[in-house]
């Protein structure tokens, strides 16, 4: 199954953290492509530092479920502990999209509850992706335009291998 997974890190060395968090979302699958870095606001509290964002696209024999909770797994191996919500992290791993499926456990939601508003997920994910859509039918693509305010630049990251 084709999963669409989100990086994003604020603190520490954030291009090394991307790095390292894609050398270990390589255990899960087949990686297909990942999108550019780009540097973006925070979003939600503000008061801290940007964050770099990415999307790459992963060929998994993992159940949603299983795939969520390895991502879990490798944030907290790479140091991640919760804070507030939306507040700095080391690493932020989250299930986008798993194919056309839309999913709802207790501990697992795909697509992602609040990808549509985020400009940081959608630009990655439409340039890895460009004829994705949501499992309601809705061209990802076209959800771009509700969020066009949100700013993101993208940056070159040393050892993250951009394209597919």
């Amino acid at each position: 199954m084709r999963a669409a997974i989100s990086l994003g890190a604020n603190l520490g060395d954030r291009a090394a953290n991307l790095v390292s968090a894609l050398e270990r979302i390589r255990a899960l699958g087949r990686v297909e492509a990942s999108s550019g870095v780009y540097e973006t606001a925070p979003q939600g509290v503000v008061d801290q530092e940007p964050f770099y964002n990415a999307v790459v696209l992963v060929d998994t024999r993992l159940d949603p479920v299983e795939l969520v909770g390895r991502l879990l797994e490798i944030e907290k191996e790479m140091g991640r502990f919760r804070g507030p919500r939306w507040g700095p992290r080391l690493i932020d791993l989250d299930l986008i999209l798993y194919g056309d499926r839309s999913i709802r456990t207790p501990s697992v939601e795909v697509p992602h509850p609040r990808y549509r508003q985020r400009r940081f997920v959608l630009e990655p994910l439409v340039e890895v992706w460009p004829h994705a859509c949501d499992p309601d039918g809705t061209p990802v693509a076209d959800l771009l335009g509700a969020v066009s305010g949100q700013a993101v630049a993208p940056i070159d990251v040393p050892g993250w291998p951009a394209g597919r």
